[in-house]
Order: structure tokens, then sequence, then C-alpha cells
């Protein structure tokens, strides 16, 4: 039984933006999963047709299947190691643009609430209460706006499931096109989910330098 609808995008089939003997970094579309699950109608995903190119591809971390944006992958055991302790340690730098319901007042901002799965709505995220979930922090900067959205950047120092979708809902700012954490108005606004992740940043894996890859965000810039 398929318990969403999956129609992965034909086009781009793969846009690659570099490869080495240690990693790949491509931009993922929006509605490509990162990976495949356990049902055979989501073989189709970022991984396997990076595979059917570089059968030495290897998962490192993960964006949503509604979002789009850069992301890296090791070639090798030793880069996926060395990639995977950088995530975990929060030692990336990551980058995310959305387009948001409503006017932010604010420049910029911090956000700071725990975040734990909710039992009862799988695979949704929720706020946590009182010492429950895990700790979450994400900082938000105002690019634009017009009379009913916002245009933001978003940087998350931690990278809990879904966080930046429920973040910004917690603050009553839900992104636009949001089938899991949006109101009525704000998910049917739009034909996909607003998150773009524009910009990473990590240790490069053989040579130790600090390397950048982005992928300017397909939002239009509100007025």
């Amino acid at each position: 039984m398929q318990i969403f609808t999956y129609c992965p995008p034909s086009l781009p089939w793969l846009d690659l933006r570099y490869v080495d003997r240690d990693i790949i970094v491509i931009n993922k579309p929006s509605g490509l999963l990162s990976n495949p699950g356990i049902a055979s109608y989501t073989h189709d995903c970022a991984l396997t047709r990076l595979q059917a190119l570089f059968s030495d591809a290897i998962l490192v971390h993960r964006l949503d299947c509604a979002t789009s944006g850069i992301m890296v992958f090791a070639r090798n055991k030793k880069a996926e190691s060395h990639l995977k302790t950088q995530f975990q340690n929060r030692q990336t730098q990551k980058t995310y643009i959305a387009v948001v319901q409503g006017i932010i007042k604010e420049q910029t901002g911090e956000i700071n609430y725990s975040i734990t799965p909710d039992k009862n709505n799988p695979p949704k995220q929720k706020i946590a209460v009182q010492n429950e979930g895990k700790l979450a922090t994400t900082f938000y900067r105002k690019l634009s706006q017009n009379d009913e959205s916002t245009l933001v950047e978003l940087t998350p120092i931690t990278g809990r499931t879904h966080q930046l979708r429920v973040h910004m809902q917690a603050i009553g700012h839900p992104i636009l096109g949001d089938d899991f954490y949006g109101c009525g108005k704000s998910e049917k606004a739009v034909k996909r989910l607003q998150l773009h992740a524009e910009r990473l940043s990590f240790s490069h894996p053989y040579t130790q330098k600090t390397v950048t890859f982005s992928s300017k965000h397909p939002f239009p810039i509100l007025t």
C-alpha cells in the first residue's frame, strides 16, 4: 500500500555540481527522495540516480523529499566517516532559504524549541514539552516581504528531523506549501514546499580545507 503519492521529477534527472575522488555534490530537486525507503516505488531517488553513474556513491545526509538544494555524497568509507562526523558534531554550516506565511516583524531572530517525534502522527515531529525531546536551535534573517509572506534565510545549528518546518510553524509562520505543518492557507498557497538548501560548507575529507557549495534558491524576491 502506497502511503503517499510519489511522483519524482524527471527533469532535471540529476543536477551534478561537483565530483572528485572523495565526494559528489548535487542540487536535489523538490519532490525527489534523498534515499530509497522500504517500498519498491521509492527506489527512484537521489542516491540511486547517482549510483547509476557512480556506483561508489554513499549517502551522508538527507534532505526532505519536498526540500530542494545542495547535498554531498561520499565515494569511499573514509570520506563517509569524515563527513558524517562533521554533520554529527555540528561542524558543517548550512543555509536554507524559505518563504513563510505572514510578515515576520524582527529582522533577525533565534528559535530555541526542543523537538520530539509526534508518536500519534508519524513521521511528523512536534515541539517538546518540559524535559522531553532534543534541543534544536535555528537562526533566521528576514530578506524581503510582501503583504502576505516573508522570504527568510534560515541557519540551523542543530540537525533535527523537520527542524526548520517545525520551528517556523511554532513561531506562527509556517513555510508555504508545507503539507505536514502548514495550515490550509499556507499549504495550498503554492505547489511545492518553499524550502531550499542554498549553501553547504564543510571540511573536505582529503584536503581538510573548507569548501562551500551553493545553489541559488528558486523563489521570487518579495516586494
